[in-house]
């Protein structure tokens, strides 16, 4: 078993990975606070794991909740489900709240632990590629709303996630893929050597060979950015590289039409795109970029029906947009980013024409 140290002071907590976690009775006692543990979980992943979770917790009051699995059901509804089970159960302020499954499971799990009386403690059992090496860690909880997502949400920090890598084996090959996307965004913004072990292991990874170390290296990444600026106040928004794009489609699209992993490639590819444009990047680190999401099976450009009035409309509405216009976050050649802010609209519209096949990449992609 790895580990992977989250340094927030009175907050710190580790991240556990290895194989047969989920059944490491000592290690989910040791993590869970009081005598009381609410195992939130969706259809999907409960009749897989959710059994041996609970049998990992026989010593504690263990009451669950299964939700609808997908995008579209991280609303406040499947919140204040969680809250009603919590009430109905007679949940205390020393219960512990379980996120077992994807990222879904996990905002909203996380929002609901956040704020029942006022906070109570939660545990990260991410199951998918994308929440371990990604939304699982950092304490962002958050559901959507219809326009736009992440938009209702908090700060919560977990006392502990537990990555069990068997958990990927049963993984379908579309949400595999799409947690590649988080993992290349972690090289690029953050770390050239690690890019380039993308580029030579790839195929490797979509047959989940040496999954563990892109896991603990994307861990070790985002808890060094998140241990320097917890509440994203200044370079942990450095973390949303190409998802200004990525919402955008999201929303455009319908919650749940695309993962948001394929979001998140084909918006690491507008975002080279426009670096390039600025003078930021150069066009052969956005073609490696590109190449690279292509290689991991992901798309490299916005959907056909979105138009870039559209995708550029809908980008005014991501959270991410403060009172200088609307904020990107962009690649400075390939392991390093940078917050841009105030960038011509013309050039914005240039990326998005290009991404939709309408105009001329600046890159020639």
């Amino acid at each position: 078993m790895d580990t992977v140290e989250l340094d927030l002071g009175p907050r710190s907590y580790r991240i556990f990975i290895g194989a047969g976690l989920l059944d490491d009775e000592a290690l989910l006692s040791s993590c869970v606070e009081g005598r009381q543990a609410f195992v939130v979980t969706n259809e999907t992943i409960a009749p897989v794991f959710l059994d041996r979770v609970k049998a990992s917790l026989s010593a504690f009051q263990v009451d669950t909740m299964t939700l609808p699995d997908g995008e579209q059901y991280k609303t406040l509804s499947s919140m204040n489900d969680i809250v009603t089970g919590l009430l109905r159960h007679r949940h205390n302020r020393g219960t512990t709240v379980i996120a077992l499954g994807g990222g879904v499971v996990g905002d909203t799990a996380g929002f609901a632990a956040a704020c029942y009386q006022r906070g109570v403690s939660l545990i990260q059992m991410p199951t998918t590629l994308l929440a371990q090496v990604d939304s699982s860690v950092g304490g962002k909880t958050a559901v959507n709303h219809e326009l736009g997502k992440n938009m209702i949400g908090a700060f919560h920090q977990p006392r502990a996630v537990i990555i069990d890598t068997d958990t990927l084996e049963t993984l379908p090959g579309r949400e595999l893929t799409a947690g590649l996307a988080e993992v290349i965004k972690h090289g690029v913004l953050a770390d050239a050597g690690f890019f380039a072990w993308l580029e030579d292991h790839m195929e490797d990874l979509r047959r989940l060979d040496k999954a563990g170390h892109a896991i603990k290296r994307s861990c070790e990444i985002k808890a060094a950015v998140v241990a320097g600026d917890e509440r994203e106040t200044g370079n942990r928004a450095l973390l949303n590289l190409g998802h200004t794009f990525a919402h955008a489609i999201e929303n455009g699209l319908g919650y749940g039409q695309w993962l948001h992993g394929e979001a998140v490639g084909a918006g690491l590819v507008m975002a080279g795109d426009l670096a390039v444009r600025l003078g930021m990047c150069t066009a052969t680190d956005c073609l490696r970029i590109k190449a690279l999401v292509e290689k991991a099976g992901l798309p490299v450009c916005p959907p056909a029906e979105l138009t870039a009035e559209t995708m550029l409309n809908l980008m005014g509405l991501d959270k991410k947009v403060s009172d200088r216009g609307m904020k990107f976050v962009l690649p400075r050649g390939l392991g390093s980013a940078e917050i841009v802010e105030g960038v011509d609209v013309q050039l914005v519209m240039a990326t998005l024409n290009a991404g939709a096949g309408l105009g001329e990449s600046a890159a020639g992609l």
